[in-house]
């Protein structure tokens, strides 16, 4: 399970940030994770709370936004979600594609509390 790493990071990550920028409460973090990352959100959910405990994240919500896997057909140049249509174009039925999106794990936002902020 490879999350606990992810997560690990993204937590050191945000808490860097925090105190780079003299930050003392963060209330919420949404991440972005990509359909095609092989990061399980499932995973992420549960081991968040396990790596949060006895830091300044631990009362962090965590709000995590799926990004489609989204490839363009080499063959046609249709555009179209790998993941529902398992690989193939559903244009021309071709295997051959690049990947435009849905691959990352993003710390896309991070929330102050509604006090600390001006």
């Amino acid at each position: 399970m490879h999350e606990i790493g992810v997560v690990r990071q993204m937590c050191k990550t945000v808490m860097d940030f925090a105190a780079e920028n003299n930050i003392q409460s963060i209330s919420e973090i949404v991440v972005e994770i990509g359909e095609l990352s092989l990061i399980i959100p499932k995973y992420v959910e549960d081991v968040y709370p396990l790596v949060t405990e006895g830091t300044m994240l631990s009362d962090t919500k965590l709000i995590m936004e799926t990004v489609p896997g989204l490839a363009e057909c080499d063959d046609c140049d249709e555009i179209f979600n790998v993941v529902e249509h398992e690989g193939y174009c559903p244009n021309c039925g071709s295997f051959d594609k690049t990947i435009l999106s849905g691959k990352d794990f993003t710390i896309k936002e991070i929330h102050l509390p509604e006090e600390n902020q001006q």
